[in-house]
């Protein structure tokens, strides 16, 4: 008998907790994710004024960014385009667009960033491309890096045959050209520049570095003045 009233007591009792926890959302507990437990579709940069506003026992967790649900990028990241020198929209769309875009980045001889900074960029481009590229094209440029020795890949052109310039090779950093896909997401705009000031310093004997080329400018302009 006694064992029967224990059943049933907890078996009551299990019920009425059950039937509570289900109740009405009007006071619950505190709610450590109040978007999803008070679902409301909202833009991810608007300010949070429907669902962190009404409920009285939520962590506000956007307060200190004035109520906006976007929060800055965590300290230390490094952004994509910190040089300022690169825009989304000028992508191709299309092969035709990928090939006209090619052609004209042959034009293109010297690269926007800082002439003054060449040396520094070119020093940081062989980093980069010993870290990104060497493995594919080789440290010496010639197409034999340790992947192409394995026998796992091949057609790796060498950059001393190429017809080349320094705007040709950061379009298909870029974009990517046959075989080799883009880089976009693995070296920043003005990071893909400076890997291709160091391929023609590098691997193009005679290609002057940007700021080389300035000072030889300047130096041929005020000489034909004299």
């Amino acid at each position: 008998m006694k064992k029967n009233v224990l059943k049933i007591t907890a078996v009551l009792g299990l019920t009425s907790v059950l039937l509570n926890s289900c109740g009405p959302k009007d006071n619950t507990p505190l709610v450590y994710f109040p978007d999803m437990y008070f679902p409301v579709a909202y833009d991810p940069l608007m300010k949070a004024e429907l669902a962190y506003s009404d409920h009285e026992n939520e962590i506000p967790a956007f307060v200190k960014n004035n109520g906006a649900t976007g929060l800055g990028p965590v300290e230390g990241s490094v952004a994509q385009n910190k040089d300022g020198i690169f825009a989304e929209g000028k992508l191709p769309k299309n092969p035709d667009e990928y090939n006209a875009g090619y052609d004209a980045s042959k034009s293109l001889t010297s690269s926007p960033l800082n002439p003054a900074n060449a040396a520094k960029d070119i020093e940081r481009g062989k980093i980069l491309f010993d870290h990104t590229c060497a493995a594919c094209h080789g440290t010496g440029g010639d197409g034999q890096g340790p992947i192409v020795q394995s026998g796992a890949y091949s057609g790796v052109p060498n950059y001393a045959d190429r017809e080349i310039t320094v705007g040709s090779v950061h379009y298909v950093l870029t974009n990517g050209r046959n075989a080799m896909g883009s880089y976009a997401g693995q070296l920043n705009a003005g990071d893909r520049w400076r890997v291709a000031m160091y391929v023609m310093n590098a691997f193009k004997k005679g290609a002057a570095p940007a700021a080389a080329s300035a000072t030889a400018a300047k130096t041929d302009s005020t000489a034909t003045k004299k």
